[in-house]
């Protein structure tokens, strides 16, 4: 980033100076413009400033850079021009890692490459799907169309994820209390009935004993319990990262009883839904395979996604390379027939889509009011089952008096 000294006329004629902050003096005579200013002189007055480092893009801003750079090449606005434009309107308090990626991907169209290899240059901001989408719209001259459609995409997704997340929220809510009550029964209450039991003389039921071992050990050596519970949820994170453990979560996911069919019906949503979008925009079909099953979520169907593109890049149709696989149902396996036949597959798949988005609705609200009931059971049976450990010897108090 330099900063920049300049005089500019105005639109009534009036002579401004002041200073200018941008990547290069192309780009402050640009933003200059934009404001609406004739720029008589400029000249280069610091040198590059350091920005600090940010790489994390807000889902919700990358939409809006979307729709906006896509609105704003629809009315004719250049691409640098437009980019200026949203550089100059991004916070760099909020929004500073968008910012800067927008700045260098600016200078860099400036500088002669292409839009969509510029945006390549973060694949950890802008992914295989939308950098192939934006080469097929500067290909075909369609990027504002393209951009349109893309940021249509990304909001449905979006919406989707926070679907799922809100269905999980209550889950996670009980859960965590029901943990918060365990923890404070066994760390406060028990130890007061241990003190009375100690008096009974006579051995303590099996349960009540656990409990009592229990509250020892969190009491006496919590450092012992935290240190356990650490390294075994750090040691399934770190299985759960290597290849084999991401594959056995992957199949393990499908197989689930109530959960299973809900994660391959969002897998199937995004398959129909990206397959559609980059169909559309004129992506080959091979590569349009490669990036979907890169972006599946699941190893189980990605390699069946590779294997499709195996047998359709051998000759194959796609829906009978898709028949060959079990992981694609067979309401799928006909609506891709039926494109086929019509040269609508880009339709078809997106109403597939649809489809599935809705049946994704309708199961995490039966979820839901599914998940209620059984969470408040499983909370009853936690704190019920300590307190009856506690009051057992308690039932047992005639026959210690007796002896």
């Amino acid at each position: 980033m330099y900063t920049y000294a300049y005089q500019a006329r105005d639109n009534h004629g009036k002579i401004t100076a002041g200073v200018q902050d941008a990547l290069n003096e192309e780009n402050a005579i640009t933003s200059l413009m934009s404001r609406g200013l004739m720029v008589l002189t400029i000249q280069q007055k610091s040198a590059a400033k350091k920005q600090k480092t940010a790489t994390k893009v807000k889902e919700t801003d990358l939409v809006l850079f979307t729709r906006q750079l896509a609105t704003m090449i629809d009315a004719g606005i250049p691409l640098v021009g437009a980019m200026t434009a949203l550089y100059d309107s991004a916070d760099p308090r909020k929004q500073l890692a968008l910012r800067t990626i927008i700045g260098d991907i600016t200078a860099r169209v400036q500088g002669g490459e292409s839009f969509n290899a510029s945006l390549a240059k973060h694949p950890n901001i802008f992914n295989r799907l939308y950098v192939s989408m934006v080469r097929a719209g500067e290909s075909g001259g369609l990027l504002a169309e393209i951009l349109d459609r893309l940021a249509g995409f990304l909001e449905a997704s979006a919406r989707l994820r926070k679907k799922v997340k809100s269905a999980m929220t209550y889950p996670v809510a009980v859960i965590s209390i029901a943990i918060l009550i365990t923890v404070f029964l066994i760390v406060k209450v028990v130890p007061v009935f241990a003190e009375i039991f100690k008096d009974f003389g006579k051995p303590l039921p099996a349960p009540t004993q656990f409990l009592v071992d229990l509250s020892d050990l969190m009491r006496n050596d919590w450092y012992y319990f935290i240190g356990g519970v650490v390294a075994v949820v750090f040691g399934i994170r770190y299985f759960l990262k290597t290849k084999q453990g991401h594959e056995f979560w992957n199949r393990w996911q499908l197989k689930l009883p109530v959960f299973g069919p809900l994660v391959h019906k969002i897998c199937m949503s995004r398959f129909a839904r990206t397959f559609s979008q980059l169909i559309r925009s004129g992506v080959p079909i091979l590569e349009t395979l490669e990036i979907v099953g890169g972006s599946s979520g699941n190893t189980v169907i990605e390699e069946s996604i590779k294997g499709v593109s195996a047998d359709v890049e051998k000759g194959d149709n796609l829906s009978v390379a898709m028949s060959k696989k079990t992981i694609f149902p067979p309401m799928m396996l006909r609506m891709v027939a039926a494109g086929e036949s019509t040269g609508k597959i880009d339709e078809m798949l997106e109403k597939m889509a649809d489809f599935w988005d809705e049946e994704i609705e309708a199961t995490l609200s039966a979820l839901t009011s599914l998940l209620e009931p059984i969470l408040i059971v499983v909370l009853g049976v936690i704190v019920g089952g300590i307190v009856i450990s506690l009051f057992l010897p308690i039932f047992q108090l005639s026959e210690v008096v007796s002896g």
